[in-house]
């Protein structure tokens, strides 16, 4: 007879008593030792015995501790330290009863770079490793390209690459529409163009009004002097100038930098609208809907929120929030020391600060409400798709296969996924066809390697099949031989509950007349008007756009490839500067010793690796 496994209350009870006063992390699990909630405490001894008392605490939290059969404890020198670890364990843990922000991407800037005599004016992501000026973050790779557009027009800054610079002997198609200075060709001096590069800080630092003024006065200059041509390219700037500040929206006038994070929340769901102000100007905005812990209250949300929105962004020194952290004193320390600076949080109840949490609060009201009834939609759509095909209940991950090469050349498996909540590109996946069936242009070959590849790192990784990442119904791009193909290894591996479908395209490949295949049925086919064949249609196609476009990267890639690419410790800064300096790996395989170590950037080392390897014999 197996014994009761025990859990709730006194189980907590008895980790009590091996407790002190010390700041750290405690994590809950259940019976099959999965994480159910990761916290921070001051005293874990006080706060785990917040959880030891049958009555005080939430549904939420007291479904919670039902569950708990174990607990796991960290302690820190800080509660610092402990709220900076629990949010790192939350991101890679994903426990159901904690907050998680889903979307964590980085955010574009604008960068005026200056490691050139002529600095270029560019987007960037990622590390600011490049010597120059950083202004952002943008809201979106759309906001910060409608405002290069515009400041090329205003500042007339390149935006080519440094070795297409000094490549060119005449000016391009930029500087006949009146897009850049042409510095290229010495059509204007360094001193004139770094009077352009400061006018364009100027401009991104908040002095607008300053440059426009500016602008305007050498406007009339010109024209009281006749240079008619020279007053119409300053009006055009200053039009192009205008144009920026309309297209920025908001333009707070007393707050200088600062980002508005506003939350609404309902029915269980949240959004949170966050707005980037820079030198008095909006830089745009993004919403983003985390996963609220089946039932957490605002001031939990917005603290788990914040600490991992800035765990890899530095944030600005105001944060004005529509509520306040649980412990926003706590989250003000640790978003200081991880910026370096002195991070405010302030909850504003007036003035113009107030207005801009309420247009954020706003905006999160109306994306929450627009989420919500797609999500309405979709979950129909799901539905309709189990009653359509037969399933037991409606999937939750519905993961879509496609294959893309030409006659074998370049092959790859494209996997997108959708839920409930639409496509979740996060999850999409690429796969480089590495045997022998790519080459041959074996669909069926292509198919049983991609969805070996997959589910074997699925078992690999969750042979429980605990996680989220198990899908519920496959759909396959193709008829009876790929549904076929795809049952053969998902019986070898033992899985054999999940659902799999194939779309073929039917009598004469007609968009609509589309034939669904599943194992051991006749295969049928959906009625033209019916909304779920179209939301197969959508599937389907977004399968197959996201597998060209990795095949075509993949072309890409091959095309530009040079022997270079397979000599050790060559990376592409390193290839870059030999065929700029050479004009060609040909030129490259016949250089002299002495003339390799001249390239700016190889060592005598690296220059010996690289004359090595063109002359091995």
């Amino acid at each position: 007879m197996t014994s009761r496994i025990r859990t709730g209350y006194e189980v907590i009870q008895d980790y009590l008593k091996l407790l002190d006063g010390s700041p750290g992390v405690y994590r809950m699990l259940n019976a099959q030792s999965e994480v159910l909630y990761v916290g921070k405490a001051r005293n874990l001894k006080a706060r785990v015995s917040n959880y030891a008392r049958p009555t005080g605490n939430s549904i939420r939290i007291q479904r919670m501790i039902a569950e708990t059969a174990s607990m796991m404890f960290l302690t820190t020198r800080t509660e610092v330290e402990a709220l900076l670890l629990e949010q790192n364990l939350i991101k890679q843990l994903k426990p159901r009863y904690n907050v998680l922000m889903r979307d964590d991407k980085s955010f574009p800037y604008i960068l005026i770079g200056k490691a050139h005599d002529f600095p270029q004016l560019k987007k960037h992501r990622g590390a600011r490793k490049e010597k120059g000026s950083y202004f952002g973050p943008f809201a979106s790779a759309g906001a910060v390209n409608r405002t290069l557009n515009q400041l090329q027009k205003v500042f007339l800054l390149r935006n080519c690459s440094d070795s297409m610079f000094a490549s060119r002997t005449r000016p391009c198609l930029q500087y006949q529409i009146k897009r850049c200075a042409a510095p290229c060709v010495g059509k204007v001096g360094e001193a004139e163009y770094d009077a352009l590069v400061r006018d364009a800080e100027r401009f991104l630092s908040g002095k607008s009004s300053a440059i426009q003024s500016e602008l305007a006065a050498g406007m009339q200059k010109a024209s009281d002097e006749l240079e008619f041509e020279r007053a119409a390219a300053l009006r055009d700037r200053i039009q192009a100038l205008t144009a920026v500040q309309t297209s920025q929206g908001i333009n707070p006038r007393g707050v200088s930098e600062a980002d508005v994070v506003a939350l609404h929340l309902e029915h269980g769901q949240a959004c949170v609208q966050v707005f980037f102000i820079r030198a008095n100007q909006s830089w745009g905005n993004q919403d983003f809907y985390p996963r609220t812990g089946s039932g957490a209250d605002e001031a939990e949300i917005i603290e788990a929120f914040l600490t991992q929105f800035y765990d890899n962004k530095e944030p600005p020194r105001l944060l004005l929030l529509s509520h306040p952290p649980e412990d926003a004193d706590l989250v003000a320390r640790a978003l200081s020391e991880r910026a370096g600076h002195k991070v405010e949080l302030a909850v504003p109840l007036r003035g113009e600060k107030a207005e801009l949490v309420e247009n954020a609060a706003r905006n999160a009201r109306e994306s929450l409400a627009r989420r919500m009834s797609e999500s309405a939609t979709q979950r129909r759509l799901l539905d309709g798709l189990a009653e359509a095909f037969g399933l037991e209940t409606a999937p939750e991950r519905i993961e879509v296969y496609d294959n893309a090469h030409i006659q074998g050349a370049h092959p790859v498996g494209g996997m997108i996924v959708a839920g409930p909540e639409g496509f979740l590109k996060s999850q999409y996946r690429k796969f480089n066809i590495k045997g022998e069936a790519g080459a041959a242009g074996d669909d069926f070959g292509m198919m049983r390697e991609v969805m070996l590849r997959r589910f074997e790192r699925l078992m690999r990784e969750d042979p429980e099949r605990q996680s989220e990442t198990w899908p519920d119904l496959l759909l396959i791009d193709g008829g009876a031989g790929q549904v076929s193909a795809v049952m053969e290894i998902l019986r070898d591996l033992g899985v054999e509950d999940i659902a799999v479908i194939g779309v073929a395209k039917g009598i004469d490949r007609d968009h609509g007349k589309e034939e669904f295949h599943r194992p051991g049925q006749r295969p049928f086919a959906l009625q033209r008007n019916d909304p779920v064949l179209y939301f197969i249609q959508r599937l389907r196609d977004e399968a197959h756009r996201w597998a060209n476009g990795a095949h075509r990267a993949k072309r890409a890639k091959t095309v530009g490839a040079t022997p270079l690419d397979e000599i050790p410790g060559v990376g592409a800064a390193r290839k870059r500067a030999l065929l700029q300096h050479f004009g060609s790996a040909r030129a490259v395989s016949r250089a002299a010793l002495p003339d390799l170590m001249a390239v700016e950037g190889i060592s005598e080392a690296m220059a010996e690796t690289v004359y090595n390897f063109f002359h091995r014999e």
